[in-house]
């Protein structure tokens, strides 16, 4: 095998875009993003299978896809410190490997804890291809083109969330529940061989190199965030003394975590990055829009099957539109980011989210799937726009030997979004209907509880637009006061 090609050391820009090689890396970039996609929605639709599979309650094959996903949520940051420490190109191969290897450990396992094991080792491995793919796009792809790369990969991340229930579905049915894991053993082969041979080498960084992973820090952030995702995700719609006992353990475990960083030689997190106002207000947005996201993915099954009258393939068929306009847009919107810049683009696209949420409130019961589609259409679609411009605003102008910990910032920053954005949409959901039990609840309850929750999804995206322009407006003072001086 031939050593990968230096690309970031390339002169010109126009010929490393038009390189077969850099588009060969991001083949192997664009595959790294959607297998862990594939994997977060893929277990969802077999979960009733291995409930009896394994004759485990439903509570018990939950974690299936909750051990994942916590690996993922704890892990991410740190993984990219590593990256960062000890080479981005490096640990990626040792993530898809880590994957493809915890995949077959996952279809070939005889017992629902062992499978729940290789499901997190799975989750470990996601992190790291997630957390290190964002962080390389500024090694493989020249500046101007970053908007485009960063639709690209917002592209086959909703295509692996579309094609997971489908695909799951038609390889349980013909083939078993093993396929839904073993599918990604070939993918993972190929995606090693191009990250392996196409993927720019790890440029050794002496400031980096000397660092050391600062172990405290990685144990104590892991914890607080596992305990915040488990006080938003257990309790099963209730919010009891156990969920309030981990929300106060993640903020015991949050200060401890913020006094260490400021004592230890090689910190975790550089605590000082965060006066940077483009990355602080670039973060906040993207927990903030994935907290709202989460309305259409846990409420709008409930209103369509409730309130409509929908059967389940019909529902389907209706919900499958949010991620398919995604995957459609992903590239289109990057290229606009490219072309009018991304602070412009930011506030267009949350505009164009408050628009859409409006509608879906407004609309409510009005011209029936088209009603709800439409609406959702502009939203998913503005949504794919502000992820390509706020992901190339935070990206773009990252120091090398901090690409790895803040592309885990991002990617973290998204996860805790719809990890709170479930807890929270959905109380205000059940609050607003006035029903003890929603599955059991009228189609009018159903339907001014949507209401409610689109409108309150509307109002926080109209909060996060206002943290927008007055970003972009502190930005370009500070670009006046620069010129001026």
């Amino acid at each position: 095998m031939r050593p990968a090609v230096k690309i970031a050391d390339q002169p010109d820009a126009r010929r490393i875009n038009a390189a077969p090689s850099v588009r060969w890396a991001l083949a192997s970039l664009s595959l790294s993003m959607l297998m862990p996609s594939l994997d977060t929605s893929i277990a969802n639709v077999g979960l009733p299978t291995l409930s009896q599979a394994f004759g485990a309650s439903f509570q018990q094959v939950q974690w299936i896809v909750l051990a994942y996903l916590l690996a993922i949520t704890t892990l991410i940051v740190s993984v990219g410190r590593l990256g960062d420490i000890f080479g981005r190109r490096r640990l990626l191969l040792s993530g898809i490997a880590l994957f493809t290897l915890a995949s077959l450990f996952c279809g070939i396992a005889p017992s629902l804890w062992l499978l729940l094991a290789a499901r997190a080792f799975q989750g470990i491995g996601a992190a790291m291809m997630m957390a290190l793919t964002v962080a390389m796009v500024g090694e493989t792809v020249p500046k101007e083109r970053t908007g485009s790369a960063m639709g690209l990969l917002g592209t086959m991340s909703a295509i692996g969330t579309t094609l997971g229930p489908s695909l799951g579905g038609i390889l349980i049915a013909s083939l078993g529940w093993e396929t839904i894991f073993l599918v990604n053993i070939p993918l993972g082969i190929a995606n090693f061989l191009m990250a392996a041979r196409f993927l720019p080498i790890d440029r050794p960084d002496r400031k980096t190199a000397r660092g050391r992973l600062d172990t405290i820090g990685t144990m104590l952030l892991a914890l607080t965030l596992a305990a915040y995702a488990l006080a938003m995700t257990t309790g099963h719609g209730s919010f009891g003394a156990a969920n309030i006992g981990l929300l106060l353990a993640a903020a015991l475990g949050a200060s401890l975590f913020a006094f260490t960083e400021t004592k230890v030689k090689s910190p975790l997190l550089q605590l000082s990055m965060f006066r940077n106002s483009s990355l602080s207000t670039g973060l906040a947005m993207s927990t903030l829009v994935s907290t709202v996201i989460m309305a259409t993915l846990v409420v709008g099954p409930f209103y369509l099957s409730r309130g409509l009258g929908f059967d389940a393939a019909h529902v389907g068929a209706i919900m499958s539109a949010g991620p398919l306009v995604s995957a459609l847009t992903g590239v289109p919107a990057g290229r606009i980011v490219d072309r009018f810049g991304a602070h412009r683009m930011t506030v267009t696209g949350l505009v164009g989210m408050i628009v859409g949420l409006t509608l879906i409130a407004a609309l409510q019961g009005r011209f029936g799937a088209a009603g709800y589609i439409g609406p959702l259409v502009i939203v998913t679609a503005n949504y794919a726009l502000f992820q390509a411009s706020n992901n190339t605003t935070i990206m773009k102008d990252i120091s090398s030997e901090q690409r790895g910990v803040i592309s885990g910032m991002l990617s973290l920053s998204r996860n805790l979004g719809l990890v709170t954005g479930a807890s929270v949409m959905g109380a205000i959901f059940t609050l607003a209907s006035g029903a003890a039990d929603i599955t059991a609840a009228h189609a009018e309850a159903v339907a001014a509880g949507m209401q409610v929750t689109f409108i309150a999804a509307a109002v926080l995206i109209a909060t996060t637009l206002c943290i927008a322009l007055t970003s972009l407006a502190f930005t370009r003072r500070s670009s006046l006061l620069e010129k001026a001086s």
